[in-house]
């Protein structure tokens, strides 16, 4: 069963398609434009959505922190 498993593993590890980054209206529209003002824009904006999950993950991770300090100094 665990041999099952681990070729299962590599087979997934080493089957990898092709994706593209962008959808086909996005690429027409940045290849189309010469200045590279929508490229420079469609970038920051990735780069803002980017943050707000790690934003979360961060937030929840110190209110846990902060949780289990208060649980350790009342034990104390």
């Amino acid at each position: 069963m665990k041999k099952t498993y681990s070729i299962a593993i590599l087979l997934l590890l080493f089957t990898v398609l092709p994706a593209e980054a962008q959808c086909a209206m996005c690429r027409a529209v940045l290849e189309s434009e010469e200045s590279g003002a929508a490229a420079k824009g469609i970038n920051n904006g990735i780069v803002y959505l980017m943050i707000f999950p790690y934003l979360l993950i961060g937030g929840i991770g110190f209110a846990i922190y902060k949780l289990f300090q208060k649980a350790k100094l009342e034990d104390n």
